[in-house]
């Protein structure tokens, strides 16, 4: 990995004002001196002081437009742990607020695979710790980020599992949480250690081609440019991006692309932001003009939100050497979210679609909470968080419009218990679309699901337990034939 910046105090005080004209930083200087003398003498397995590392991940929060208190329990997150201070040293130093931030991340304390039962209360812990604060997660995921630039010096095996780690909690709970930038981070940092053969591969199979793309980019953001000028349409700024190593190897590995780079369209993308979200349409409006478009590829993320909050128009267009290429269209605060999800409230307190995303997700949080006290058996909790919490999610519509949040892969019968226990045990049919359906066809994002009701039905088929892909499902199935089986002994006991 290469060498990690050397971040001083006063960078991070220039970080904070960039998001803050009017804050006192004098907090930030209190907990900087006192956590340097805390860590004094203690050195890092790379051989650097140990107090690079609070003062990289404060920076990293203030890079994120995070608040003081949150900068500064960056700061003092490894007091409690690593010196001989204490949490309640912290709260008469620098108040509850500050304590509580570094007493949830000291008890969220490790995340490791030793064994089902410690990893599972450790994970369980993270959840209940996010409930409480989401700021303590935010911390963390800094933590992490900065861990991950220095894996190199750790031994093989501990590079290994810190790194899927990575990818199999911390990367899923960002993207849930529609923290973008941050994901990519971590997937990226982490993927080289958690699956060095897969990543030589990638690597071999997509310089080429990303480097043919990426040479359209100049020529079209002049183009586009020049567009936007002609028709007198403001915008902020328009860049391209390439994407994300982690997240193109996972999209190679589905089987709709077989491992065929050709079937990627959006390798490299062009950003344009915009001011005013009525312009966002209007562009879409030039660009599909301009450029021949791609069938099925325009998506409406503005109107019909992401389930993590993520908001942008997509298109995919051929450009004049043939070769497509994605535009995303979104206005400075979608970009914003889309890079830092729930982080990005910090940026926008007086906004309300920015409360909206924070009430949303602080919802789904205390519903996360409250979800694993229902499961006791630790292997079912694990099984259960990577099928209905870590995987990808597609997003599907009641017949009045509610969105539904479900794994992809999810069947008619996964939304019918995600509705209610009962509207699952009586389902007797699905219309997609307004056209019947086979209860075990995987859901697709946008689709408009309508659960037909058999008043007759009094149990679940157990064959259904082979077509659903939530655990919830599983489980509420379970629960209704064993309920079934019951009432069926008790009917014969009673003639």
């Amino acid at each position: 990995m290469s060498k990690q910046k050397t971040v001083s105090i006063e960078d991070i005080k220039q970080e904070i004002k960039l998001h803050y004209n009017e804050t006192n930083t004098d907090i930030i200087d209190l907990a900087f001196e006192y956590a340097k003398k805390a860590h004094e003498g203690q050195m890092r397995t790379s051989g650097e002081p140990y107090f690079n590392h609070p003062i990289r991940t404060a920076y990293t929060l203030a890079q994120w437009g995070l608040d003081i208190p949150t900068i500064t329990a960056g700061l003092l997150h490894d007091v409690p742990e690593d010196t001989e201070l204490t949490i309640n040293d912290i709260y008469t130093e620098f108040g509850k607020e500050i304590a509580n931030l570094v007493e949830g991340i000291t008890k969220l304390g490790t995340i490791k695979y030793r064994g089902y039962r410690r990893y599972a209360e450790n994970i369980r812990k993270m959840f209940v710790a996010m409930a409480s604060d989401i700021r303590t997660v935010f911390i963390k995921f800094a933590d992490r980020i900065d861990n991950l630039h220095t894996l190199n010096v750790l031994p093989l095996v501990k590079q290994q599992r810190i790194a899927k780690e990575s990818l199999e909690i911390y990367s899923p709970i960002a993207h849930r949480l529609g923290m973008g930038y941050i994901r990519g981070e971590i997937e990226d940092l982490a993927f080289p250690y958690a699956y060095p053969v897969a990543y030589t591969w990638l690597e071999q199979i997509s310089q080429d081609f990303i480097s043919r793309q990426s040479t359209l980019v100049g020529q079209y953001i002049k183009e586009t440019e020049k567009l936007l000028k002609e028709n007198e349409i403001e915008y902020s700024k328009i860049y391209g991006r390439s994407k994300r190593k982690y997240s193109l190897y996972r999209k190679l590995l589905r089987p709709k692309y077989n491992k065929d780079i050709n079937q990627i369209y959006d390798l490299v993308a062009l950003r344009i932001i915009i001011p005013k979200t009525r312009n966002c349409y209007l562009v879409l409006g030039l660009v599909n003009n301009h450029w021949p478009p791609l069938p099925n590829r325009i998506k409406d993320y503005i109107s019909q939100p992401k389930p993590n909050g993520y908001r942008s128009l997509h298109t995919t267009v051929f450009s004049n050497k043939g070769l497509p290429i994605e535009f995303q269209i979104r206005t400075p605060e979608m970009d914003d979210f889309a890079e830092y999800g729930l982080a990005a409230h910090w940026h926008y307190k007086q906004n309300e679609e920015s409360t909206k995303n924070l009430t949303k997700n602080k919802k789904w949080l205390k519903q996360l909470a409250e979800w694993q006290k229902d499961i006791e058996n630790d292997r079912n909790y694990i099984k259960s968080l990577k099928l209905d919490i870590f995987m990808d999610r597609i997003f599907v519509f009641t017949p009045k419009g509610d969105v539904i949040d479900l794994p992809e892969g999810s069947t008619s019968i996964d939304f019918a218990y995600h509705i209610h226990s009962d509207i699952g045990n009586q389902c007797g049919g699905a219309k997609i679309n307004s056209k019947l359906s086979g209860l075990n066809k995987p859901l697709c994002s946008g689709d408009i699901v309508e659960i037909i009701i058999n008043r007759k039905r009094e149990s679940p088929s157990e064959d259904w337990l082979n077509v659903v892909k939530t655990q919830t499902a599983k489980d509420k199935i379970k629960s209704a034939l064993r309920r079934s089986q019951g009432n069926f002994i008790n009917r014969l006991l009673n003639r």
